[in-house]
């Protein structure tokens, strides 16, 4: 065996971060309790990661030969410790690898941690606030569709001020300030047209021997230039991308002369580049703004700051000189020029902490909760840092710290330049409260001042998918689809959009061109499978299980999907079966909330087609696994509620309302649906009708934002039933009707099939009455037709099923 490599502090592994001197093991920044003896076990794998280690070596290192212990159970019950926090398994081992007779293996390729974040004296590291100091929140928001739907987006949320798109559209013009000698002409720019002309930020060039200015001075210059209408910033996507196709690795250094390069190959016109150099006690800071395709430089800046504390004020008064070299007004400058210590922290080590997690994230994909973590611990009151902090805990699951993280940004936001203020604004009202309205109104301000920031428009599409507004959504993206770099989320948004709008062909159309450019993923599955779903498509429905059985982190919502597809068809038992299947693929997946919400549909499924006991049963199991979840809590309590479980489903929407006072959704659909569906239970379909009387379109038909991109309409289903109890026969088929016009957006839920049942149903109302009799009667038979003829292979003991049949059978 090789000598051991010197022992690093910390070290990254998958999504692993193991802290050797801490003696601790963190998932994605979340530490996972780990005895000593794994632990130990864990650390000589690392130290000789990728060789084999015998069981000799491990007993010298961790039980020495004056131990008292049976050795052999002692290192097998460790490395089955081992292995049961790494979610790894002896069979098919992703981490440990068993080698029978030799010992054991690290078979994952293993990244030092940078040690400088530990680095720094206690003496001068500041606590972390204690989240038990942070005000409670009044709301949430379970963002559903951004986890499935804006994975991609998501990330891009963590990495702030470096994944930037932003410049200005059609009638605005480039101006150049009269103050600049150095400018004579237009033509001296090589930036023609602000809608497609991209600018490429350069890493700086760090000459003294601090390691603080490392990235912390790159990510300065983003922020300062990011408060810029007009510039638009080459997105790391698009940087990634060009990489690539340079044989380049991701965490290449982008030096003058790679910048140049990339330049070339992505179509940028400029490439800022900045440096900083040490003469006593002055820090010299120059940015330098270059023509890529000539290599000229356009405009230099040089500034002089007396003393490290003043550093970034002299980058962001660079950045501002160079903004107007580049030809933005003075008014534009001055108008959208927060300070940088304003605009970010006065903290250059809470900075760096900052832009550290930013470079985790973009190069390694890890979760840069600890970066973040220790970059407000640094400064309190860095309302990025708490903003960031807030969507790294979002991505991890755990919703009430990222909660109160994006409460505690909203209440900073003061110290945040005047673009960070707006999206911080929006993602507290979008993700804390859950006031679509407010979100909505943040995000068109922003759009306002930077028409151009794609991930606005994402945001904002996002939200008037909530709301019914498929109109706007896709106009939206119509609109965005030239600035994306992600053309699979760009198109597969406009899909949805288009679908809802029961635009199916164009829908169907631009999911085949993003087929035919192989963009790949869950979004364009999903669609995919809805789209065979509403063609009665077998095989397409069935290859597209084969792509989430693929994929261990989607086969969950294949099978959910499976489940809905056998429901719909009256088939019961293989669908509660698929459930099932589909909660432990989430739970595999590390995914409980997920998991949680698939038995709570099928618990609201149940208990619509009569079996009241099984629904109660998975119901209260799908809220013991998700305590917390917004999702899980307003759906378990309207399958209570629909089982006639009143006091239960009545104890949940009181601690639904209390909780959530003001979200959108849960106030204007969820509560609304589930009070309806109790005053019906007390035989008072009055009250259930009154109690939906403000529900109306577009609202209606929003997007339910934890689940596939569908929404089953529960509360036009439950106002139909409503108006049925009433002997409302024409407005309850006007409401069931709607469901059954509306496939673009219930594909396949079981409302969809139940619907014809509940149209036939009506016109049975509508025939008691003399006038209109017959053909009412003509109506209904063959709605009863329909609907059993759909149902013809379903399981015999379905309550509702038995139900159908005696009508049709009294009513021939």
């Amino acid at each position: 065996m090789a000598a051991p490599r010197p022992a690093p502090s910390a070290v990254r592994f998958g999504v692993f971060e193991v802290d050797l001197k801490a003696g601790e093991l963190r998932r994605q920044g979340i530490r996972i309790k780990l005895q000593d003896q794994p632990f130990q076990v864990l650390a000589v794998l690392i130290e000789h990661a990728g060789e084999v280690v015998s069981k000799e070596i491990l007993r010298q290192r961790i039980w020495p030969a004056d131990t008292f212990v049976d050795f052999d159970h002692a290192l097998h019950s460790a490395i089955a410790r081992l292995r049961e926090a790494l979610g790894d398994s002896s069979e098919s081992p992703r981490f440990v690898e068993t080698l029978p007779r030799r010992g054991y293996r690290l078979i994952v390729p293993i990244q030092t941690i940078s040690e400088d974040i530990e680095a720094e004296a206690p003496a001068t590291r500041a606590p972390s606030p204690p989240l038990t100091e942070l005000p409670k929140p009044s709301g949430d928001t379970l963002h559903r569709f951004a986890v499935s739907l804006l994975a991609g987006l998501l990330g891009g949320a963590l990495l702030l001020g470096l994944v930037i798109v932003a410049d200005v559209g059609g009638a605005r013009r480039w101006l150049l300030r009269k103050t600049n000698p150095s400018i004579d002409s237009r033509a001296a720019l090589p930036l023609q047209n602000v809608s497609s002309d991209t600018i490429l930020i350069a890493d700086f060039r760090n000459s003294t021997d601090d390691r603080v200015f490392d990235d912390t001075l790159k990510t300065a210059l983003t922020i300062a230039l990011r408060q810029s209408p007009f510039l638009n910033i080459l997105s790391d996507d698009r940087i990634a991308t060009t990489l690539k196709l340079m044989v380049q690795p991701a965490e290449a250094k982008l030096t003058p002369q790679v910048a140049r390069e990339i330049c070339e190959r992505a179509g940028s016109k400029v490439y800022v580049a900045g440096s900083i150099a040490r003469l006593g006690n002055e820090y010299v800071v120059a940015l330098k703004a270059v023509n890529c395709q000539t290599g000229d430089t356009i405009a230099e800046e040089q500034l002089t700051a007396n003393g490290k504390e003043n550093v970034l004020n002299a980058v962001g008064e660079g950045a501002a000189r160079l903004r107007g070299r580049l030809g933005e007004s003075l008014s534009s400058i001055q108008k959208f020029n927060v300070p940088l210590e304003q605009a970010t922290t006065s903290s250059l080590e809470a900075l760096r902490a900052f832009s550290m997690g930013v470079k985790a994230f973009r190069e390694t994909g890890s979760n840069p909760v600890l970066y973040f973590q220790r970059a407000v611990g640094l400064d309190p009151n860095f309302a990025m840092g708490y903003d960031a902090l807030g969507s790294s805990y979002d991505s991890l699951g755990e919703m009430d710290r990222a909660r109160q993280y994006k409460t505690r940004a909203f209440q900073l936001r003061g110290h945040a330049s005047e673009r960070e203020q707006l999206l911080i604004t929006g993602s507290y009202y979008a993700d804390v409260t859950g006031e679509v309205d407010k979100a909505v109104k943040a995000c068109e301000q922003t759009l306002q001042s930077y028409p151009h920031d794609d991930a606005t428009y994402f945001e904002l599409g996002g939200l008037y998918d909530m709301l019914g507004r498929y109109d706007r959504m896709a106009e939206l993206m119509e609109r965005a689809q030239h600035l994306i770099p992600d053309k699979a989320l760009a198109e597969g948004t406009l899909a949805i959009a288009e679908l809802a709008l029961q635009r199916e062909d164009r829908a169907r159309q631009l999911v085949h061109d993003a087929h035919l450019q192989k963009l790949d993923s869950l979004t364009f599955s999903d669609l995919l499978y809805a789209l065979a779903f509403l063609a009665g498509d077998s095989a397409g429905m069935a290859e597209r299980q084969q792509w989430y059985a693929s994929k261990p982190e989607y086969e969950s919502t294949g099978l959910s999907l499976a489940s809905d597809t056998e429901a719909y068809a009256g088939h019961a038992g293989k669908a509660r079966a698929f459930t099932r299947q589909a909660m432990e693929s989430g739970i595999r997946a590390d995914d409980k909330e997920l998991a949680a919400v698939w038995g709570s549909n099928g618990a609201i499924r149940d208990a619509a087609f009569g079996y009241f006991a099984e629904a109660r049963h998975v119901a209260a199991g799908a809220l013991k696994l998700a305590p917390s979840s917004q999702g899980v809590g307003v759906e378990t309590a309207l399958a209570y509620a629909i089982a006639g479980d009143n006091a239960q489903a009545q104890s949940l929407a009181q601690e639904i309302n209390k909780r959530y006072p003001l979200d959108t959704q849960v106030q204007s659909l969820w509560l609304p649906a589930i009070r309806a569906q109790l005053a019906l239970n007390r035989k008072d379909p009055a009250e259930a009708i009154s109690s939906l009387q403000s529900l109306s379109p577009p609202m209606e038909f929003g997007q339910i934002v934890w689940v596939e991109n569908m929404t089953c309409l529960y509360p036009t289903y439950i106002r139909a039933q409503a108006y049925l109890a009433a002997g409302q026969g024409k407005e309850a088929a006007a409401e069931f009707q709607k469901i059954l016009d509306h496939g673009g957006i219930v594909w396949n839920c079981w409302t969809g099939a139940l619907a014809r049942l509940g149209v036939a149903r009506a016109d049975a109302v509508q025939a008691k009455h003399a006038t209109g009799a017959d053909a009412a009667r003509t109506r209904a038979l063959a709605g009863y037709k329909d609907f059993l003829t759909l149902w013809k292979g379903a399981d015999p003991d379905i309550p509702i099923y038995k139900e159908a049949k005696a009508e049709y059978a009294t009513l021939q």
